[in-house]
This record gives C-alpha cells, structure tokens and sequence, in this order.
C-alpha cells in the first residue's frame, strides 16, 4: 500500500514539474512572434533616427550661416563708421573670411575682431565655404575675390523643406 502511495506522489510530482515547465518556458513560436515585432519597431526606428540626424545638421547649417552673415554685417557697419582703414573698392565688406577671424587694426593698436573661427561646414564637413561678392552674379558659384558680401554651403542636397542647401 505504501508503495503504490508513494507511486502515485512521484507521479503527481512528476507531472507538476513538468507542468509547470511547460507552462513557465517560452515557445518558438512565441519567440518568432517577439522577434517580428522587435524587427518592425527597429525598421521604423532607423528611418526616424536618420531624419532626426539630418535635422540637426540642418538647424547647425543655418546656425552657422546666420553667425558668418552677423559677422560679415557687424564687419560692415564698422566699416561704414570708419573704424578702420579699408581697401578702396571693398565697399566696406571684407576681403576673405579671415579677416573676420584674424580681425582688423583699430585706433590705439587694438584688434577688432568678428568671428571666433570659421565654422565646419555640417553638410560638406569642411570650412571650405562658397563666398559670393557684390559683384557677383547672385546665381553664380563662383566667386570674384573682390570682397565677402554673402556665404553659402557647397554641398549640392536638398533640405527637408524642398529647398537647395546653397540657397539658404
């Protein structure tokens, strides 16, 4: 009689541990379905990331292109106000964009300086920038070297909006 009792409780808890394996496990089929899922969300993800990352890249462009155009301005109301000597026929822009970096002699020896650095260029990834001047044509890429009237990125893109990068 004991033996059968202890039978029927190694069975039963036998059959418990498998039960409850089987019910605390993961099937492949429900771990097929996790991984489609976590696939769809990560196909969805990338494009979003990619658009984020050209987003901020455009916001540091027209960062970029507004501090170079405040510099080449503040550049030339000074130079309307005769702070310093200017080249005949510049009307008052500068000649490159290194003068506003390495910046102008004032009165009393002094420096007048317009820009920190000349900033990379988030599109093209370098500080080689397209520079137009008053006598240039304005839908022309090339400049005349005469003075820096305006900046502008060389990359060729499209921006989010519709428009050409270089039209900023």
């Amino acid at each position: 009689m004991r033996q059968r009792q202890t039978n029927r409780f190694n069975r039963g808890l036998m059959t418990r541990h498998l039960l409850g394996r089987r019910q605390s496990g993961v099937t492949l089929l429900e771990m097929i379905v996790v991984i489609t899922i976590l696939l769809i969300l990560m196909g969805a993800a990338v494009p979003v990331l990619k658009v984020s990352v050209r987003r901020q890249r455009e916001v540091e462009l027209r960062r970029d292109l507004w501090e170079m155009r405040s510099a080449i301005d503040r550049y030339k109301d000074a130079a309307d106000k005769n702070a310093f000597q200017q080249k005949l026929g510049s009307e008052g822009y500068p000649p490159d964009m290194d003068t506003l970096v390495n910046g102008v002699e004032i009165a009393g020896g002094k420096k007048l300086r317009f820009l920190r650095r000349i900033p990379v260029d988030p599109m093209t990834g370098n500080t080689d920038w397209g520079l137009r001047s008053m006598q240039d044509d304005p839908q022309s890429d090339s400049w005349g070297g005469q003075n820096v009237f305006d900046v502008y990125t060389k990359s060729t893109g499209v921006g989010l909006d519709g428009t050409k990068y270089k039209d900023w």
